[in-house]
């Protein structure tokens, strides 16, 4: 039986980088996706997909969103314009969207976490901001118990049928 080949859609949707850790470290309220300003060469060197946000965090300054300490590697085939590999990127969303933004982390004390960095459908270089608030280690605690009963029901569920 041969392969049906993809639509457009699904060849141009690529996850660059996800940051797995967020949903364990946080409790994710709300997820927002946002346009993101890159450089030709930062474009290149993501499809490569050998970027990093695990470590990055979004911020409300003067009015505008900041992605701040994302690692986007340097490009080898961009000799002249090259970019800088952890500079501050402006994410784009529209203006009430920042008004929420910002009023969730000044008022209410919340986190703006990266998730996931990804080619939409379009091919547009996209990043997918969760709104959320810390975990205490009892909550972490709670979560990886969870994980493990889940999988250890899983695996019963198999073995047994």
């Amino acid at each position: 039986m041969a392969k049906k080949p993809k639509s457009a859609e699904e060849r141009n949707y690529k996850i660059v980088a996800e940051n797995r850790r967020a949903r364990f470290d946080y409790a994710i309220e709300e997820d927002l996706e946002c346009g993101i300003m890159l450089e030709g060469s930062e474009v290149k060197s993501l499809r490569t997909g050998q970027a990093q946000i695990a470590e990055s965090y979004a911020a409300v300054e003067d009015g505008e969103l900041w992605l701040v300490n994302s690692y986007i590697p340097p490009y080898d085939q961009a000799r002249t314009f090259q970019h800088e590999e952890r500079r501050r990127r402006k994410l784009l969303v529209k203006q009430r969207e920042l008004a929420k933004l910002w009023s969730a982390t000044q008022r209410e004390g919340m986190t703006l976490v990266p998730l996931v960095l990804y080619f939409n459908h379009k091919g547009r270089a996209k990043i997918k901001i969760g709104i959320a608030k810390g975990k205490k280690l009892h909550d972490k605690r709670e979560t990886s118990a969870k994980r493990d009963w889940q999988r250890s029901k899983a695996r019963l569920m198999k073995e047994h049928g």
